[in-house]
């Protein structure tokens, strides 16, 4: 059987959203249950069983995985996962050097781009997956920015921000954002109409950039911009709303699950998945970890009382060799307390054995 997890981390290198579908399907008479992972895009929903068509146009919205019934003795467990976004860092002056830092910590591949050797180097920016030296007006060629990067602005003048504006704005990535104080702003945006460029658009730019919380020196600068994105990654928020109600969990499950997962091998796993949750709870929907039979582990689902059950649960399953169960972790009230949980809410997992 190809390996899926591979070929989804491929896959997500060509495409912003792509939906993994886990078959599970017991054979009553044997007891024995099948296991079958497809991914499918956006663009595929034709072909596929109705139910499933409507629950993944869903959840491509909600950005949460779902367990559907299908029958009596099948499940499919739906998952959405997304490409890792990248953080592109346009200029590599003191307020960049922190912010690729902050945000390689949170789990962005960065690239950085300054038209200076001085600052566009790999000793400059250690955590940087690419740093490129190039000016602003022929680096575009190379990034290829696309809907699901966080583009952040931080030239040292105006007339490079024009330029790189003129390049992002028309990709429409999930993030852009543009340092300058409000006079500067408001200058370059009226040039940039005059231009004839897109108005709507222009007025989604998050610009001056940053939560307002009083940021000065460029450590405080980075973190403001981070909390921004941060804030445009978790709720449904554009530059002109203020945050709304939590959108999705894209960023929950944990890259260096999936890419354990892709290795070639036949040694026997147990994928943890958080499908729901109610309350407060650690990890949201779409959380993964791996248990070995030994108890290592890889991923987390929270940690606690709560990941040592489902590890125990797990083992369990993979004595048995093959198969997959839910489970329910509780951490209200008593049950809570007398476990030590420092959280308040339900999660339900679901275990399966791979490969």
């Amino acid at each position: 059987m190809d390996n899926q997890y591979a070929k989804l981390i491929d896959d997500l290198k060509q495409k912003n959203k792509i939906v993994m579908l886990t078959r599970f399907k017991t054979v009553t008479e044997a007891g024995k249950t099948d296991i079958e992972k497809s991914l499918i895009s956006k663009d595929e929903l034709e072909n596929i069983d109705k139910q499933i068509q409507e629950t993944i146009e869903n959840l491509l919205i909600k950005g949460l995985p779902e367990l559907i019934v299908i029958a009596d003795h099948e499940r499919v467990l739906c998952e959405p996962f997304y490409s890792k976004g990248r953080l592109i860092i346009l200029g590599g002056g003191h307020i960049a050097k922190p912010l690729a830092k902050y945000g390689a910590d949170i789990g962005f591949k960065v690239t950085v781009v300054d038209d200076r050797p001085a600052f566009a180097n790999q000793g400059r920016f250690p955590e940087a997956s690419e740093v490129l030296c190039e000016s602003f007006e022929t680096c575009f060629d190379r990034l290829q920015v696309n809907p699901s990067d966080y583009v952040v602005i931080v030239t040292r003048g105006h007339r490079h921000d024009a330029v790189c504006l003129r390049n992002v704005l028309d990709s429409d990535p999930e993030y852009l954002g543009m340092i300058g104080s409000k006079r500067r702003v408001k200058n370059l945006m009226e040039l940039l109409v005059d231009e004839g460029l897109d108005e709507g658009k222009l007025n989604q730019v998050y610009s001056p950039i940053g939560l307002r919380i009083g940021a000065v020196t460029p450590e405080e600068i980075a973190i403001s911009i981070m909390a921004e994105i941060i804030s445009k990654k978790r709720l449904s928020q554009t530059a002109s709303d203020a945050p709304k109600r939590r959108q999705s969990n894209q960023s929950d499950f944990d890259y260096e699950v999936l890419e354990n997962l892709a290795k070639d091998g036949t040694e026997k796993r147990a994928i943890v998945t958080v499908i729901s949750k109610k309350g407060s709870v650690p990890r949201g929907p779409g959380a993964k970890m791996i248990i070995w039979p030994d108890g290592r582990s890889l991923g987390s689902i929270g940690g606690g009382c709560s990941e040592a059950e489902v590890s125990l649960t797990a083992r369990d399953l993979l004595q048995a060799g093959s198969g997959y169960l839910t489970m329910k972790v509780d951490m209200t009230g008593s049950v809570a307390e007398d476990e030590g949980m420092v959280c308040g809410g339900i999660m339900d997992v679901l275990i399966e054995v791979y490969p």
